[in-house]
């Protein structure tokens, strides 16, 4: 595995695997890598000739109140995870590179962004669509794989492909769990095995939610009362948000519509703010 740090550098390495005839594949992520990732690995394996993944914890991504400072950093055992999964190219460009003194270049989507965590955390994907446009330019990767666990993400991203024309295709690979069915996530980390227990509540409320659609509720109010409900009992756990939305514009639903909707969760858990989401 090559491991590059400078844009230049990781400019002229793609760009001699594309003129030799390589598919490249890229999976961008803030580090912190887990189970999740290793599957998006062996996905984007499959579908290009060469992978990349970048490792960046992005500060525009983050609000001035949120856990920027703290969020996990393991660039030693990203890398040795990295190349044990068969990855190629590891890419882990500095923040001040990335974001010199005097960049105000951003890149806002005003629709597909706006609602769930667009609410909550304003900065968050103005600051991941000007991050990844900036990789896509530097990479100019054939495909681009993310997971399904950040939904808004993956819609807020197509959605940039589309109007932008971007010749990028992107591949989901699903939510990856722990034994226990919660979402893997890096911040999990910061849970306590007290609060981790409560945690679980969440995925048993969407679970409980899928059993109520199987069993015919079309109501979207009542699937959100129900999993409403549930969470409540545990007192650790805060709502941000429970919603059924459209996969696709992340907007919300009064009625089940089989294969097309979500339901989409963000949740504290003390301080952890966690989010996750199962189809309908």
């Amino acid at each position: 595995m090559q491991k590059i740090d400078q844009i230049s550098a990781m400019h002229l390495a793609a760009g001699a695997l594309q003129r030799g005839g390589q598919r490249l594949a890229l999976i961008p992520t803030l580090g912190a890598l887990h189970a999740g990732h290793i599957s998006l690995m062996k996905l984007a394996r499959e579908k290009a000739d060469t992978v990349i993944v970048s490792a960046l914890v992005n500060p525009l991504q983050f609000g001035p109140s949120e856990d920027f400072a703290r969020y996990p950093r393991s660039p030693a055992a990203d890398a040795a995870l990295s190349e044990k999964a068969g990855v190629d190219l590891f890419f882990t460009p500095q923040a001040e590179e990335m974001f010199p003194r005097g960049f105000s270049s951003h890149l806002q989507e005003e629709a597909v962004s706006k609602p769930l965590c667009g609410t909550v955390r304003p900065a968050l994907f103005r600051g991941v669509l000007t991050c990844w446009l900036k990789l896509f330019n530097i990479i100019r990767p054939e495909v681009v794989v993310m997971g399904a666990k950040d939904a808004q993400q993956v819609a807020v991203v197509r959605k940039m492909v589309t109007d932008l024309c971007l010749p990028v295709e992107i591949i989901v690979g699903p939510t990856v769990r722990d034994p226990d069915g919660l979402a893997l996530s890096a911040r999990n980390s910061y849970l306590t095995p007290t609060q981790r227990e409560e945690a679980l509540a969440v995925i048993s409320a969407l679970r409980r939610a899928q059993e109520m659609v199987a069993g015919g509720v079309k109501s979207a109010d009542r699937l959100v009362a129900e999993v409403t409900h549930l969470i409540a009992a545990k007192r650790r756990l805060r709502v941000v948000y429970i919603s059924v939305v459209d996969q696709h514009t992340m907007e919300p639903l009064r009625e089940i519509i089989p294969g097309q909707c979500l339901l989409a969760i963000s949740y504290w858990v003390d301080e952890v703010r966690l989010t996750d989401n199962l189809p309908l």
